[in-house]
């Protein structure tokens, strides 16, 4: 299995002239950037895609890491928690949104999903600090109610779940990371440390004061279990 950036993603509403200088601005900048950023012992590039505009934002740093994931485990059977790679390039797998309408894509809470088989890897890019934190009755708790289920319910023995959330969001998941109390086995942290989007491997100390801007996150937590 390969994957190919799509860049013909449009905006809906947005006409040709923009979408022609919104790719122009794109190269321009890619040019005159730094190239590359490390994670977890690996080089990856900067993501540079008109949609949602990454070179502005995390997702120039998720999409990158996320997608080799994906490509370490082709063949394997995939749930993705929130419809984001789609949007990018072509997937194969399952994907669980409970919100977004798109063909393929099942539109049911998380934590009342069942599959009809385990999965051998369970990714979830900036969507998980959603649960319980923006529904109506606020429940910060129900983010832990879905990681259990995801491990329990949905993850196959000797699978991996992958997620990345915000530093800075969800105050109910700053402060486990805070108390030393992370739901997950392993966890990384990346920190943005520039206004050119640049990224850097940190620690809890160098993210605990990260905030989370207008559209984007000045640090990331990806959070890895192991089944």
């Amino acid at each position: 299995m390969s994957y190919t950036y799509d860049y013909t993603s449009k905006t809906a509403g947005e006409s040709a002239p923009r979408r022609y200088f919104r790719s122009f601005k794109m190269a321009l900048t890619r040019c005159v950037r730094t190239k590359t950023f490390r994670f977890d012992g690996r080089e990856y590039e900067y993501l540079y895609h008109p949609y949602n505009r990454t070179w502005k934002n995390e997702r120039g740093v998720e999409i990158p890491i996320f997608r080799e994931i994906l490509l370490q485990h082709e063949s394997q059977r995939i749930l993705e928690v929130g419809n984001v790679l789609s949007h990018y390039f072509p997937i194969q797998h399952d994907v669980v949104d409970k919100y977004e309408v798109s063909p393929g894509v099942i539109n049911k809470d998380i934590v009342e999903f069942i599959p009809q088989h385990k999965y051998d890897l369970i990714v979830s890019i900036s969507t998980l600090e959603h649960v319980g934190w923006d529904e109506q009755p606020q429940e910060p708790a129900k983010l832990l109610q879905a990681i259990e289920h995801l491990r329990s319910a949905c993850l196959a023995p000797g699978g991996n779940l992958v997620a990345s959330l915000p530093v800075g969001y969800n105050k109910f998941f700053d402060g486990l990371l805070r108390d030393g109390k992370s739901p997950f086995t392993t966890q990384h942290l990346l920190k943005r440390i520039s206004t050119q989007n640049y990224w850097v491997e940190s620690d809890w100390n160098g993210c605990k004061d990260a905030t989370y801007g207008r559209f984007v996150a000045h640090a990331i937590c990806i959070g890895i279990i192991q089944g």
